[in-house]
């Protein structure tokens, strides 16, 4: 039994829902999601969605709990949107941003330039004696979150002394070196 896919997802204000057969619509100030779905019904009841499966299968109650998180992003995606945050640890490592494209310099012999796609919006911050900081922010918390992790495939923390692209509060786990 799903115990994800039994919670019910509150509605804020300004954000409103379209149900229709075999799709979902969020629309809310910050812009509209929409999500197609199978196998499950969608109640409104006053300010809160309750997404019910159709029958007990074992593939539809893999599906409850999912369909219910994806709506959940969405209604918080379109009213609060999404962030990410990624630190550049290591010297020499510096992020810069024209529009959409994102510059990266991680110690390879060339700068990585990386095309943002235009849902995404992107800021780096970089202050003299802290670690860059590279921001993302979506409605789409799946968009965000594979940007986020193709940035942070370019140059990933290694354990030593952790040097390359972490997210931001992310505690690498330390090797010790090799004893003299």
């Amino acid at each position: 039994m799903s115990r994800v896919g039994n919670n019910p997802i509150s509605i804020p204000d300004g954000v409103s829902v379209e149900i229709h057969p075999n799709s979902f619509i969020a629309k809310g100030k910050l812009g509209e999601l929409s999500q197609s779905f199978d196998s499950i019904s969608i109640e409104q009841v006053e300010n809160n969605l309750i997404i019910k499966r159709i029958n007990d299968s074992k593939p539809i109650k893999a599906k409850h709990g999912l369909y219910r998180a994806l709506f959940s992003n969405m209604v918080e995606g379109v009213s609060k949107g999404w962030t990410k945050e990624l630190e550049l640890v290591g010297v020499g490592y510096r992020a810069s941003n024209q529009g959409q494209r994102l510059e990266l310099a991680l110690g390879f012999s060339h700068n990585i330039v990386f095309q943002i796609p235009s849902e995404v919006k992107i800021e780096t911050v970089s202050e003299k004696g802290k670690n860059p900081i590279i921001k993302l922010m979506s409605l789409d918390k799946q968009l965000v979150g594979a940007i986020a992790s193709k940035i942070r495939g370019f140059r990933k923390p290694e354990p030593y002394k952790g040097k390359g692209v972490k997210y931001v509060g992310e505690q690498i786990r330390r090797k010790a070196g090799k004893s003299a």
